[in-house]
C-alpha cells in the first residue's frame, strides 16, 4: 500500500518550495540577464553550484547552518523557540537552495531572449517597474515560467541526499517519498518500494514529456546548465 502520508508531505514540500523559488528566481534571473560585470560569471557559478555539488555535501553544510549554535539556526531558535534542523521548515529552505538553479536557468534564458520591443513599449507607457514586470515581461516569458516551475517541482519531488541530511526520517514531518522508498528497500519490502518507485518514475516521465512538448510548441531554447 502506498504511503499516502509521505506522498502528501512530498507534494506539500514541492508545492511550497516551487512557490518560493518562483518568487526568488524571477528577480534573480532578471537581474542577471540585465547585469554586465566581470563578477557576473562568479554569481552565476554560485547559483548553479547545486547542479554539480554532491547533495550530501550541500546537505552537510546546511545541517551545520541550521544547528542551534549557528547564526541561522540560532536566529530561528530565538524567533520560534524550536530548532530548525530536522523539521519540515528545514526541508523547505534546503529544497529552495538545492533547486534554485533549476528555476533560474530557464528564466534567465527567457529574459535574455526577451525582445527589446516589449521593454520599450512598457517604458513608453510610463508604467511602474512592478507593473512592467507583471503586465508585459512575465506574460512574454510564460513558457520559461512554466518550465522553471515544472523543473523545480520535479527536482524537489526527487530529492534524497539533502533531505536525508537536514531532515532525517521523521514520519509526518520529514519522511518524504524518496526517504520512504529508501526505508522500504532497507527493510527488504520490495513490493512497497516498487509502488513508490513506479509512482516517481511515471510522474517524472509525464512531467518531462509536458515540458518538452511546451518547449517544442513555443520554440523556446532552455538549458539545464
Amino acid at each position: 500500500m502506498v504511503d499516502t502520508t509521505a506522498v502528501f508531505l512530498t507534494l506539500k514540500l514541492a508545492g511550497l518550495s516551487t512557490l518560493l523559488l518562483m518568487l526568488l528566481a524571477v528577480p534573480v534571473s532578471w537581474g542577471l540577464s540585465r547585469w554586465n560585470s566581470h563578477f557576473k560569471s562568479v554569481v552565476q557559478a554560485i547559483v548553479a553550484l547545486p547542479l554539480v555539488l554532491p547533495p550530501t555535501v550541500l546537505g552537510f553544510y546546511l545541517l551545520l547552518a541550521f544547528a542551534p549554535n549557528s547564526v541561522i539556526g540560532g536566529w530561528w531558535l530565538t524567533l520560534t523557540g524550536e530548532r530548525l534542523a530536522f523539521t519540515f521548515e528545514a526541508l523547505v529552505l534546503g529544497s529552495v537552495i538545492y533547486s534554485l538553479p533549476f528555476a533560474v536557468q530557464p528564466l534567465y534564458a527567457g529574459f535574455s531572449q526577451l525582445h527589446p520591443h516589449y521593454l520599450q513599449t512598457a517604458k513608453m507607457l510610463h508604467l511602474p517597474w512592478f507593473t512592467r514586470l507583471k503586465v508585459v515581461v512575465l506574460p512574454a516569458i510564460k513558457p520559461s515560467l512554466l518550465i522553471a516551475a515544472g523543473l523545480s517541482f520535479a527536482h524537489t519531488i526527487g530529492e534524497f541526499g539533502v533531505v536525508l541530511m537536514i531532515g532525517g526520517n521523521i514520519p509526518g514531518e520529514t519522511r518524504v517519498v524518496s526517504i520512504a522508498l529508501f526505508d522500504h528497500v532497507e527493510s527488504l519490502n520490495y513490493a512497497s518500494a516498487h509502488q513508490l518507485a513506479a509512482l516517481l518514475l511515471i510522474f517524472s516521465l509525464l512531467l518531462l514529456i509536458a515540458l518538452y512538448w511546451l518547449q517544442g510548441k513555443r520554440r523556446l531554447k532552455w538549458n539545464v546548465m
